[in-house]
């Protein structure tokens, strides 16, 4: 059984041969376990991982396709194994004095009701623009078509969707203009 191929164990752990699953086994655990300490640099999550791979290995064995070496699969899966437990080490050291000293750009109630005043003035005075205008801009800002788009869309010249765009944003200045709102957010 030493001499078997990996392939040939592969076929026989797939029917459930314990005994080709610890030959395989004593043929790649080392260096799948040196692969992954590179990775992970702590000897326990290695070992770890070591048991999650056979584990994946025998579970498994009947998917493999062989279109590459055992080796290199049973590599493939240690990776993804170590990578995986990376991601996951990564979020669990995020501890409270890490995550006090991450900065809130959220805006504060003040500004988010600003903004939302805002918003609400914004979209009585687009509705105040004709119904030409007003497409240009639905299309444009909300649902953020190019020009090009606009104009195929639309079905008039490229020229003419930016100069509505033009006109359009002029009036909508002046419309929030008389309303005491200047172009910028808080």
């Amino acid at each position: 059984m030493q001499t078997t191929p990996d392939e040939v164990l592969i076929a026989r752990i797939a029917g459930g041969d314990r005994l080709a699953m610890q030959v395989l086994f004593a043929r790649h655990h080392v260096r799948a376990y040196r692969f992954v300490l590179r990775l992970v640099r702590n000897e326990a999550t290695a070992e770890d991982l070591i048991s999650e791979v056979f584990l994946e290995v025998w579970r498994q064995a009947g998917e493999f396709e062989g279109r590459a070496a055992v080796s290199t699969w049973i590599l493939g899966i240690a990776r993804f194994k170590a990578l995986s437990a990376l991601r996951k080490r990564s979020e669990a050291e995020l501890d409270d004095d890490t995550a006090a000293a991450i900065e809130d750009h959220a805006d504060n109630p003040e500004t988010v009701l600003a903004k939302k005043d805002k918003g609400s003035q914004l979209r009585q005075a687009i509705s105040k623009l004709s119904n030409e205008h007003r497409e240009i801009i639905d299309l444009v800002y909300y649902h953020e078509k190019s020009v090009e788009e606009v104009a195929g869309i639309v079905g008039i010249p490229e020229a003419t969707v930016k100069t509505r765009m033009f006109y359009a944003r002029k009036k909508l200045s002046e419309l929030l203009k008389e309303q005491g709102i200047d172009r910028g957010w808080p």
